[in-house]
Formats: C-alpha cells, sequence, structure tokens
C-alpha cells in the first residue's frame, strides 16, 4: 500500500480527527488533501490540479454536509470510491449515505486499522481508474492534457480557457455516461441560473468545433438532462 500514492480528499471539521488521518494516512504512503469543510471538499474535488481516486467525507460538515458533498460529486464522477464517517450508528442514517452513492460507512469512535482495512477491501473492488495526472488523456484519436489545458490537435496545441477545460474534464470523466447539465453548471460556472445554461451552450458548442477533427467523437445533448461524450470504438 504504501507505493500505491492514491490522491485521497479528506473531508473533516474536527481539526484534532483531522489532523490525526491525515498524519496517519500520509504514514501509510497516500497523497492526502484535507479539507475542513463541504463546500471547501467541493471546490478541491473540482480544481483540475486534483485527480482524486478516493474521498473520505464526514457527515456532520459545516457549510455542505457529506450527504450534500457525496450526491453532487456523484452527479459528476460515478465511479470514484466514497467513504463516510460518521458519530451515527442511525440505521437510516447509513441507508441515507448508501443513497447517495457511499461504498462504505464508519461509525465513530474507530481504530485506525479499521479504516485502512476498509478502503483497501474498497481499492480492490474499484480501483480501473488510471492515473492521468501530468499525462496525455486520450479522447478518441485526440491528446489531452487537463493540468495544462491543452487539446493535441492536428494543427498543433490548442490552448483551452479555464471554462473550457473544466466542462471537457467533466465530459471525459463521465465519457459515454449523462453528465447532469445543473452539476456541471455548479462545478464550472458557480450556479445552476438561466444566463449560465445559456453560456454552458456556447461553450459546449466551441468544444464541439475542436474535437471535430476525430469524426468518432461526438457530444450528445440530453435535451434539458444534460450531456454525453460519446466515443465511437
Amino acid at each position: 500500500m504504501k507505493d500505491a500514492k492514491i490522491k485521497i480528499l479528506l473531508a473533516e471539521d474536527d481539526d484534532n480527527l483531522g489532523q490525526l488521518l491525515w498524519t496517519y494516512l500520509k504514514n501509510k504512503g497516500f497523497d492526502v488533501v484535507l479539507a475542513k469543510n463541504g463546500k471547501q471538499a467541493y471546490h478541491l474535488f473540482n480544481d483540475p490540479k486534483n485527480n482524486f481516486e478516493f474521498m473520505i467525507l464526514d457527515v456532520m460538515m459545516p457549510e455542505m454536509d457529506g450527504f450534500t458533498l457525496a450526491k453532487e460529486v456523484r452527479e459528476l464522477d460515478k465511479k470514484i470510491p466514497i467513504l463516510f464517517l460518521t458519530a451515527k450508528a442511525m440505521s437510516d442514517d447509513k441507508l441515507k449515505g448508501f443513497e447517495v452513492g457511499a461504498d462504505d460507512y464508519l461509525t465513530k469512535p474507530f481504530s485506525m486499522e479499521e479504516l485502512l482495512a476498509r478502503m483497501k477491501a474498497i481499492l480492490n473492488r474499484t480501483q480501473t481508474k488510471e492515473k492521468n495526472v501530468g499525462q496525455k488523456i486520450k479522447v478518441g484519436a485526440i491528446a489531452y492534457e487537463p493540468e495544462l489545458r491543452i487539446l493535441h490537435l492536428s494543427e498543433g496545441p490548442k490552448k483551452l480557457t479555464t471554462k473550457e477545460n473544466l466542462l471537457l474534464r467533466l465530459l471525459v470523466k463521465n465519457q459515454n455516461e449523462l453528465l447532469d447539465r445543473q452539476a456541471a453548471l455548479r462545478a464550472v460556472w458557480g450556479d445552476d441560473n438561466y444566463f449560465n445554461g445559456r453560456s454552458m451552450d456556447v461553450y459546449i458548442a466551441k468544444l464541439r468545433k475542436l474535437l471535430k477533427e476525430d469524426a468518432n467523437i461526438e457530444i450528445m445533448n440530453v435535451h434539458g438532462i444534460g450531456f454525453k461524450l460519446l466515443i465511437k470504438q
């Protein structure tokens, strides 16, 4: 496990527990980023510089609770493993956690050894994600570097704007699956109002134009619901 270099987003508002978990997981070889509340965790998750592969979320947090955060994350990433930490042992609470997309649940107090064992079990089931940090991703026949905001087109490298990059990154992450329109608006524009929606449609049109050199790539509009990045094999 020490050589895994798996990047974890840890969201815990209790300073003492957060620091304890951060130190323990760091010592086990993980790359850990600590957020003090749900809203900060959400912004870190949406930052293209981060490529998280596992999330540990406290349920009760200020500004945005763990359930709301997980629901927002699941709209943007169907695959990233999520483990909840909670002071509640209520069965209804656990059920709600699984309904919003949790892979597992730990009730406080818990041992660090149990946390690690549960993480290993989840990772053994789910770890199929490629590490793309600092690497080129293939979008059909087109190479894409999300961290550098560069699309490698036949005419040469194209530097994407911040919003173009955030939107394309979400489409690629959800390739061949539905990207929810409202969730994408909140992630990229911070608000899902009408004017931002019109702006997103313009950016989608720009991305279609950039990607059209590969005839196998299509950004399909699912009317009123969202978009799908389809890549024919």
